[in-house]
């Protein structure tokens, strides 16, 4: 293995990591992130008024079932069987911005960020698709991890 990177034997090949000996335990990841936009599509989106309908449901919709295809884009992911993702969405007229936060959880082996994350990105990313004919400037920004919990390295936190 290439000192502290577990998806690499030690010929320095990529591999999926061996979770068979690893105990079953609760298992969340909070991730985050943002997209920006002009105030009008903002507004499109807060008033329901734009062309291809409700913007933050379906990406609500889109949110979930990136998670659950994790494994089918992430090449060393493990296929994991979530047993909760929540995508939430905050409008913010302010900073002219739809700011998503996904909650998924799962009892099992290994961790769900990556499903974290790849909701919150897909989710930002279907805002953007629904949203393109107004406002193709719109830019996706500080897709992160927010919080985990369970497993052997326990709880962490973003500073």
């Amino acid at each position: 293995m290439i000192q502290g990177l577990t998806h690499f034997d030690q010929s320095g090949q990529a591999h999926m990591v061996d979770v068979g000996a690893k105990a079953e335990t609760h298992r969340v990841a909070v991730a985050a992130g943002t997209i920006r936009m002009k105030a009008e599509t903002l507004a499109a989106i807060m008033d329901g008024t734009s062309k291809k309908g409700d913007v933050l449901g379906i990406a609500r919709i889109a949110g979930i079932m990136a998670s659950k295809r994790t494994a089918d884009l992430i090449p060393l992911c493990h296929p994991l069987a979530l047993t909760r993702v929540a995508v939430d969405f905050e409008t913010d007229v302010d900073a002219s911005a739809v700011h998503c936060r996904a909650q998924v959880e799962t009892y099992g082996k290994t961790g769900v960020e990556m499903e974290a994350l790849t909701s919150v990105q897909v989710a930002l990313l279907t805002i953007y698709d629904m949203c393109k004919a107004i406002d193709r400037g719109m830019v996706m920004t500080d897709v992160r991890v927010l919080e985990k919990h369970g497993g052997k390295s326990g709880d962490w936190s973003a500073p």
